[in-house]
């Protein structure tokens, strides 16, 4: 399921992809960020999440590190063979994931450690995307 920000944001606001298998916390990112004045969109998996990368435009890709099926690792790495250059800020609870991040192009990429406040995530997202 796409959840789509409902706050009306300018058209030209970068576009952030936030992929999330945890509902209440896909929503919490996504309300968050849009609030920030980005354009938002979430899902639920990294499949939905590789479909929509090859039909819109997105500035950011935002993901959990860990998820069923597709991870965020792997996900990051065909997102970024469609889209070559694309931002990437994996999060994760997990501090040895991030270890598995290490053959991607350290350009454009960060990892976001769980948990997190708000501020944190906001300035996060601003570092590559400042609005």
């Amino acid at each position: 399921m796409t959840v789509k920000a409902e706050r009306l944001v300018e058209s030209d606001a970068p576009h952030i992809l936030i992929v999330e298998d945890d509902e209440a916390m896909r929503e919490f990112l996504a309300q968050a960020i849009s609030r920030s004045g980005y354009y938002v969109e979430a899902v639920q998996d990294g499949a939905e999440a590789l479909r929509r990368v090859e039909e819109d435009h997105f500035d950011l890709l935002l993901t959990d590190i860990r998820m069923p099926g597709l991870d965020g690792i792997e996900l990051a790495r065909q997102a970024r063979r469609r889209v070559p250059g694309l931002c990437v800020l994996l999060v994760t609870a997990y501090a040895h994931d991030a270890l598995g991040a290490g053959d991607l192009d350290g350009n454009r990429i960060d990892v976001l450690s769980k948990p997190f406040n708000l501020t944190e995530l906001i300035d996060r997202v601003e570092t590559f995307l400042p609005h």
